[in-house]
């Protein structure tokens, strides 16, 4: 594979191996990439920022707030890049980005990024080994950090195991493997998100806690995988994830008009909307007074867009969604069955989790007719990068070219 106008960031800690780092640089230049450069307080101990703007043709960003700069680098570095590659990265890093410490402009850009992160450790053999190293490498691994080494060799300090920085053509062929074909490329992926609006009165109105960040973390993954997405949002506080054809919308009937209007020209369709299951049979047309010591409402069922889609005469591949406070499996797998779909998707909600509504972090079970599989506490944009991936596993293996 090659990187022709892939944008990767390189990021550098404090290391002797950094002396390697313009290597790095030129060789992905090579394959076509276009990089840029982060440098820390550490890394510039052991390479000259002149160095790597030498061979990365651009300056090297070194301060989180540059004194021309608009004050927001980590943010547009972050939305930049489609890899972040850390090379060296040192035991202090890891453990920065292992417990989401944000102190200079690298690791405020790493937890900023959606983008796929990479590292190339590079440490002393028994700092490698050790117990809290370790646990962090096994913590960043889980949340789909990759790794590239460390290998084992003679080190700077006269010691000989593992933990040498890995050589930069070892890195490069790695970042490139990672993009591949895109697994989704030529799929017309359909996305919900977010909660609905019913409303009650002119000023109230039904509605859930959702607020969909997992469902805008899907889109932009669909889209780095290739596909051509479209977003129907209820009521969210997000931009709209780039590239996608987006609509906005706020009640459940006019989220099912959306998507019954765009779902015969998709191939996927991933319901992650918390869509509301009642709304007012009627809705005031003056705000309701307090007048009475007790109010009544008369609710009507919404149209489940799921099933209907599902119900299809030729559905697309249907991924479905389960917010359950009990039982979730049992309950996913109920609905799975019962409204014929190819994937469910369901996580635990409620009082005192820290996943789930609300929360950047999600952990989930999906399950299918065949089996099943869980994913631990990670960011939702993580998450969302693996579950895209499973999807176009699945959708490939039902639809064979």
């Amino acid at each position: 594979m090659t990187l022709m106008a892939k944008r990767i960031l390189i990021g550098v800690t404090g290391g002797i191996a950094a002396y390697k780092t313009p290597e790095l640089v030129r060789r992905l230049r090579d394959q076509g990439a276009e990089v840029r450069v982060v440098l820390t307080a550490g890394g510039a101990q052991f390479v000259a920022p002149l160095a790597l703007q030498a061979v990365a043709g651009h300056p090297v960003y070194t301060h989180r707030f540059e004194p021309a700069g608009s004050g927001m680098e980590h943010i547009e570095l972050a939305r930049w890049a489609d890899a972040v590659v850390i090379a060296p990265a040192s035991a202090d890093f890891l453990a920065k980005l292992a417990h989401g410490l944000a102190d200079d402009l690298l690791s405020t850009l790493c937890l900023a990024s959606a983008t796929p992160l990479w590292v190339a450790p590079a440490m002393n053999q028994q700092m490698w080994r050790a117990t809290a190293v370790q646990a962090n490498v096994a913590t960043l691994r889980a949340r789909g950090v990759g790794f590239v080494g460390p290998a084992s060799g003679a080190q700077a300090c006269g010691e000989v195991g593992v933990g040498r920085m890995s050589e930069p053509g070892e890195i490069v062929s790695a970042v490139a493997d990672s993009f591949g074909v895109p697994v989704l490329a030529g799929r017309r992926v359909l996305i919900t998100a977010g909660p609905t609006r019913e409303a009650i009165d002119p000023v109230r109105y039904i509605s859930n806690r959702s607020s969909g960040k997992m469902g805008y973390a899907l889109a932009a993954a669909a889209v780095r995988g290739g596909a051509q997405v479209s977003l129907v949002s209820g009521p969210a506080a997000l931009d709209a994830p780039a590239n996608v054809k987006f609509t906005r919308v706020n009640t459940a009937r006019q989220m099912y008009d959306a998507v019954l209007a765009q779902v015969g020209e998709c191939d996927i369709f991933v319901a992650a909307a918390a869509v509301a299951d009642y709304r007012p049979a009627q809705i005031a047309t003056k705000k309701i007074k307090k007048n009475a010591e007790t109010l009544s409402l008369s609710l009507v069922r919404n149209p489940d867009i799921l099933r209907v889609v599902a119900a299809r005469a030729a559905p697309p591949f249907c991924v479905g969604f389960a917010a359950e406070t009990d039982a979730v499996e049992a309950h996913a797998l109920r609905k799975l069955q019962d409204k014929k779909l190819d994937m469910i998707i369901a996580n635990a909600v409620g009082e005192g989790l820290h996943t789930g509504f609300e929360s950047d972090q999600n952990a989930v079970v999906v399950v299918w007719a065949e089996g099943r599989r869980e994913f631990a506490t990670m960011p939702k944009t993580t998450l969302a990068q693996a579950l895209m991936t499973m999807i176009a596993e699945h959708y490939a293996a039902k639809n064979p070219a």
